[in-house]
């Protein structure tokens, strides 16, 4: 039997949520600042997790179990491999996204909640605390920008004839040794360096440091991709958003890419956010996206996350 989901009262109930989580990030950098806290390593170095991000996850858990008891819950830092199923199932993947520029004190950083059944996102909430901006959708009602302006912000999705029209969103990554990090710069050399060199010579190259504002950049049409070879499951709010704004997430190099969003791109390790494109000549959105997606992947050496 499907599940029945109110995903009007929900999405009103994840927006709160996010708002409230907002105000725990905003006070807890304060005090951080104000006692000069410190902060714990996870993979290395440079991938950082603090006391405020585990308060966070904390509290977005504890709201979200005594309001829906019978969902099922996965969160960034208490994640212990649970699978995604046809349950209803919060991810609040990334209590703080951007957890690197909220240590710095650098504005671009949010929380990202999100609810999927069987693999496919239904919910999506993303809250730029510092920026006071909240990207918001709902399967089928839209994607919203401070919940008035709806996405993409160009109303109809602008065309796009070749790579070196785009702004490209990118990041380096909390990897830092070979494979990963040679494979990335020589990407990002290419889509920078002139034609007469072999580049694409893209408009520019952009990083926010935190994957779910760079979804949500794209949501906007403002960049037209942005990938990222990580866990798939904190893309869950991103991935919602991107698909009610016309935008389109695919697999790997390797993929299919048929845009379809299941369990299986969830809890992937690589995917490509494409902004929703004006179909080309001959071809419908989806086959322009794709088309877009092949040049992108043609430039790229796969690898392992």
């Amino acid at each position: 039997m499907a599940v029945q989901l109110d995903l009007d009262a929900i999405l009103a109930f994840t927006i709160s949520l996010a708002k409230e989580a907002g105000k725990i990030i905003r006070d807890g950098q304060q005090k951080r600042f104000e006692t000069e806290a410190s902060q714990d390593e996870k993979l290395n170095s440079v991938d950082l997790v603090t006391e405020v991000d585990k308060a966070v996850e904390a509290f977005i858990t504890d709201k979200i179990t005594k309001q829906y008891p019978d969902h099922q819950f996965i969160g960034e830092e208490t994640y212990t491999g649970q699978k995604i199923t046809d349950e209803p199932t919060w991810i609040a993947s990334n209590p703080i996204d951007g957890t690197t520029n909220f240590v710095h004190g650098y504005p671009m950083c949010c929380t990202s909640i999100g609810l999927a059944v069987g693999g496919v996102p239904l919910i999506g909430v993303i809250y730029n605390p510092f920026l006071d901006q909240l990207y918001s959708a709902a399967k089928g009602r839209g994607a919203y920008l401070n919940e008035t302006t709806r996405l993409p912000l160009t109303g109809k999705p602008k065309p796009l004839e070749s790579l070196g029209q785009s702004l490209i969103g990118v990041e380096y990554g909390s990897s830092r040794s070979a494979p990963q990090l040679p494979a990335k710069v020589k990407a990002f050399e290419k889509l920078a360096a002139h034609t007469k060199d072999g580049g694409k010579m893209v408009h520019s190259l952009r990083s926010a440091g935190t994957a779910a504002i760079n979804i949500a950049l794209v949501a906007t049409g403002v960049w037209t991709c942005t990938g990222r070879s990580a866990a798939g499951h904190g893309m869950s709010a991103g991935f919602c958003i991107l698909t009610e704004a016309g935008g389109v997430a695919f697999g790997g190099k390797t993929s299919s890419l048929s845009g379809d969003i299941d369990a299986g791109l969830m809890a992937g390790r690589k995917y490509l956010a494409v902004r929703a494109i004006a179909p080309g000549e001959g071809e419908t959105a989806l086959q322009t996206q794709q088309r877009f997606a092949r040049e992108l992947y043609d430039i790229t050496d796969d690898y392992d996350p």
